[in-house]
Formats: C-alpha cells, structure tokens, sequence
C-alpha cells in the first residue's frame, strides 16, 4: 500500500473515531487558551514574529558561514563534529561511535532528528537497547508506536490508557494519578541512566557565535541523558544554526509559548564541549552529528527555503483543522501537521508524498500560528503545483485541459451551465451509481445545488 492509500485509509478510520478525536480537540483547546495567555505577555507578539523571522533569514540565508563558525567553536573544546549528508550517513556516524564504545544499553532523549532517520530502528537491529528518557517519548516506545505529535508524543493516550501499559509492561499497580504515573516511569529510567554506556539528545537550537548547543526540555532528562553516560551523541539538522547567543532571550522565550503555553521552558541547558578539567559532570566525549538529509536541495529553492526557519513548536499542528480530525499517527511521517506536509515532499521525494499537500484546507491559520512567520498554507499551494508540473495522472490532466477551455470561452461555458441546470434533478441518482464522477467528494459530502440564475442573468434582468 502506498503512503497516500495508508494515509485516506488511517483518515477514514481516525475520522469516525469521535472519542479520539473528543480527546485531542479538547487538549488543543485547552493549549490555545494557555498559549493566548503566554502570548499577551509579550508587549508586542507580532513584532517578535518579525524579528525572529528576521534572524532565521539571516542565519538560513548565511547557513554556509554560521555553520563553520559553529563547528570551528566546537571543535576547539574536543567535540568531534561529523557531517552526514544522508540518514544512512548519520545512522553509520552514530552506529560507528557504539561500536567503537563497545557499548551495550543507549538512553535517548527526544530528537525529532532520530525519527526522521528511524535511528531507534537501525540501534534495536545491530542488538542495541535504546530507551527514551522522556516520558511521552517513553511511553509511545512501550506502545511501538512513533510520536503522535512533534512536542506532545502521547497526546492522543489517556490516564486509564497509560496505567493499563505500565502495568502490562512494566508490572507496576493500577492508578489514575499523574503523579504516581510518572514515578513509575522515573523508578524505571533513573536505573538505565546509571547503567547507560551513551546518551543521545536532539538539539532546539546551535549558536554560531559560541559554538553551543541549547536543549530545551520540561523534565530534565536530557540533562541526565547528557551527564551520566560517558559519552554523548547530539544529531542535530543542519537548520538548528541561529546567529547569536543573545538570539535565544527571544527564541526560548517563543519557543515556550508557541509550543507549549508556557513563559519560559522548564529547563534550558546550553553544551560547549564535553567534560572540561575541573568539572564535576558531564560526558567524557562529545560526537556531534549535523544532518542534511536533503536540506540543502530545500535551502536552494528560493521560493520554499523559509520552511527551514522552522524551530519545532508544533504550533501549526494545534491550530489545523486536519490535524484535529485525522491525528499524528495518520501522516505517516516524522513530521506532520502543516510544517509536515510541505517538508517532507521536499526531504522524502514529491511524488510519493504529494498527498500530504492536499490534505489542508489552506484556511492560513497555521501561517498565523507560526511564531517564525513560514508562509506555509502558500508552500501547500506551491507542493500542489509542483505535483501537477512533476507527475500528473493522465485523467486529471485532461480534466483540467478540457475545464481551461470551457472556462475560457463563454459560449461553452453557458452551455455547460445550462447543461448542468437541466441535469440537476437526476443527481441524485447518479450519486447511489457508480457513474458519479465525483464520486470522491460525494462519499462523505453532499454536492451544492445549482442557482437557477447566475449573477450575469440576473444583471440583465436590472438592466
């Protein structure tokens, strides 16, 4: 089955699933009302879009600079940088830096990254043990489900859900507290901290000018998954590189409200290097992995290249319509929502994932949402374009061909129109036969009714 037939068919089951869909649409109303609140804090939101839409531009636009800046700072403290110009590439560098360790158990904190190069998979087959140390994250491990959503993994689980996974995996007693869920969660991965050979994080954001990279987390376990394995691995996309330290007072602080409804993360951590002399904590070694992954051939397209401005808030996911009703497992990919569905045509190849494109209704809300200000209900629109240029199927193209004319000469046009007023009456039974040529709409919505007077006649009859 092909990622577009898995996705209608995951849309048509999540669709008619009304609890689950209770489920998320209340979490996302409840986030829109903290978020508006974080929002007003700030004495002028949309002044503060503009000005980190600005500084991503300056650092995507100059990715070439900001970048050997960034690694020439690393470096110097004893980083080992690897570039990796595929997901293979930067499965081989991880796996390479395990093996070399002779390592036996991995903790991981979260890293969209690792998803997009199914990273978990490629450890788990060479016999590793990997666990996530954040506990959405962990969660959705013991489930062998990936994230449901970029921020919020185990969104789409409830308490009873959660108490009933633990105690079938982890043998722990039935509660529907929060509190004792995530003690029983924290019972478990307090020991493979201490018995972990490596850490693996992901990274929100690298600072060029200090050759740094910043972690943003709520819990506090990328800092353990950084501090007490010997050796740290960070995947990172190359698109993370953000000019300057001082960029972050408005980044952290955006990133936290747009993604979250928070004022500020829980925790903030910022890596130079690994363990320093004189320091008490900290990883022996420090492997830093900057991905391209096809970013590049996005970055050189001038009419897209501000997609990856993106800072992974997942702000466009909780304002679309599409994602409230169809929900993050039915995208089929790292990245879904909005921000999804006009990337990863781009990192994934268009023809097999063009569909993600029509699946919007381009009402501009995640373009309103997006605190970098990435005109994204446009690049849907471009996606579509590009689709139809790249690989059209012969039919719609003669669709098409054959509207451009009608629609081009008023003549034909009338006389379509007249045809369709004379045949309006028997549409209804067209739509019970297999005759209905729009049969796609019509499975799940009801055609307009034709007006018995166009605006043109009706103009006549004034005149």
């Amino acid at each position: 089955m092909t990622a577009a037939h898995q996705f209608l068919e995951q849309a048509r089951r999540i669709t008619r699933d009304l609890r689950h869909r209770g489920l998320i649409q209340t979490a996302l109303r409840k986030y829109e009302v903290k978020r508006d609140e974080k929002k007003r804090a700030f004495p002028d939101w949309e002044s503060a879009r503009q000005a980190a839409a600005e500084v991503k531009w300056d650092a995507i636009n100059h990715l070439d600079t900001y970048l050997e800046d960034f690694v020439t700072r690393l470096e110097a403290r004893g980083t080992r940088v690897h570039w990796a110009s595929t997901a293979a590439e930067a499965r081989d560098a991880i796996l390479g830096v395990v093996r070399d360790r002779k390592a036996k158990s991995i903790i991981k904190s979260k890293a969209m990254t690792a998803e997009e190069i199914h990273l978990n998979d490629a450890l788990e087959k060479e016999g590793y043990e990997v666990v996530e140390s954040d506990l959405g994250e962990y969660i959705v491990q013991l489930r062998h489900e990936p994230p449901y959503h970029i921020v919020f993994p185990a969104m789409h689980l409830t308490r009873d859900e959660i108490s009933d996974l633990f105690h079938r995996e982890l043998g722990s007693a039935q509660t529907r507290e929060p509190e004792e869920l995530t003690m029983i969660a924290r019972r478990v991965l307090r020991q493979k901290y201490i018995t972990a050979d490596i850490g693996i994080t992901g990274a929100n954001f690298a600072v060029a000018e200090t050759g740094m990279v910043s972690i943003t987390e709520n819990e506090g376990n990328a800092r353990l998954t950084s501090a007490l394995p010997r050796t740290m691995i960070t995947l990172l996309g190359i698109e993370k590189v953000i000019p300057a330290l001082e960029d972050l007072a408005l980044f952290l602080p955006m990133l936290a409200t747009a993604g979250a409804g928070q004022t500020l993360t829980g925790y903030n951590t910022m890596y130079s290097g690994p363990r320093q002399p004189g320091e008490a904590d900290g990883p022996e070694e420090w492997h830093v992995v900057l991905l391209d992954n096809r970013r590049t051939e996005l970055l050189a397209d001038p009419e897209q290249r501000d997609a990856l401005h993106c800072i992974r808030c997942g702000a466009c996911l909780n304002v679309c319509p599409i994602f409230r009703n169809v929900g993050g497992h039915t995208y089929g990919t790292a990245y879904s929502g909005p921000i999804g569905s006009v990337i990863t045509p781009h990192l994934r190849g268009l023809k097999d994932w063009k569909h993600l494109s029509g699946a919007s209704s381009l009402c501009g809300a995640c373009t309103e949402a997006c605190p970098v200000k990435i005109d994204l209900h446009h690049h849907l629109l471009q996606n579509r374009r590009n689709a139809v240029m790249e690989d059209a199927p012969l039919l719609e193209r003669l669709a098409y061909q054959l509207f451009a004319v009608v629609a081009n000469h008023p003549t034909l046009w009338q006389f379509a129109k007249e045809m369709g007023r004379t045949f309006q009456p028997f549409h209804r039974w067209v739509l019970r036969t297999k005759l209905d040529p729009a049969k796609a709409w019509t499975a799940t919505r009801d055609l307009p009714p034709m007006a018995e007077m166009s605006f043109k006649e009706w103009w006549r009859t004034r005149q």
